[in-house]
């Protein structure tokens, strides 16, 4: 399974396929962090909110680069659970690529505060903040661009309208005072968490509600790949 992951990141990359969102993620962190400095923990936690859907489009964009027939080779060689779980773990590791330049771009443009006096832990706390909310997004994005691809929705029209319901209402049900906020991952709520009281079993069922939600999302694309065939 590990040949096939590599060769879906290389298919990703060799096609130039890989630089749309690339220089989306750029451009919208650039936007963010141009308008002035921000304390590491509040920086990071929109940052996660705006890469959300970057993520999502980037993961259906890597799924959709190999052809169907080739993707159905795979199924009889590695077999249909390997070959659906080697795409999803090529999305994850795409992600968390794209997170770790997220993580280092405010530094390199100077869009976070520093210590104010050598005690100040604001910093650690911080990265420590960002990371979390980072690494919270990266399942629910992955499993929403899956959910996207053409294995699941058959064509690009219902791929872009499932993106784009995902990544609106992930900020519409995320708002203070949803009606069904669990309709969405709490990245809104991570990104409030990261800029207030972080106490750390509010980060525990953040944590739990993303992975129910990612899990209950790749259940649904699991479902759809199999009506699809």
């Amino acid at each position: 399974m590990s040949a096939l992951v590599r060769m879906r990141l290389a298919g990703f990359l060799r096609t130039g396929r890989a630089l749309a969102p690339l220089l989306a993620g750029l451009i919208t962190l650039g936007t963010l962090y141009g308008g002035g400095r921000a304390q590491p923990a509040e920086a990071y936690g929109v940052s996660a909110v705006v890469l959300f859907p970057v993520l999502a489009w980037q993961t259906k964009i890597l799924l959709d680069v190999e052809p169907d027939v080739q993707r159905r080779l795979a199924q009889v060689t590695v077999g249909v659970a390997r070959e659906r779980s080697a795409g999803l773990l090529a999305a994850a590791v795409a992600a968390l690529v794209t997170v770790a330049v997220a993580l280092l771009f405010p530094w390199l443009v100077g869009g976070v505060s520093g210590p104010v006096d050598p005690g100040d832990r604001s910093i650690p706390v911080g990265l420590a903040l960002g990371l979390w909310a980072h690494l919270l997004v990266v399942p629910a994005a992955v499993a929403l661009g899956a959910l996207a691809s053409r294995a699941s929705v058959g064509g690009a029209g219902y791929g872009v309208a499932v993106l784009a319901l995902g990544g609106v209402g992930a900020v519409v049900f995320g708002l203070t005072g949803s009606v069904a906020p669990w309709l969405a991952p709490p990245i809104m709520a991570a990104a409030r968490t990261t800029a207030g009281d972080a106490a750390a079993l509010t980060l525990l069922g953040l944590s739990g509600w993303a992975l129910a939600w990612s899990a209950a999302a790749v259940g649904g694309y699991l479902w759809r790949r199999r009506a699809q065939g």
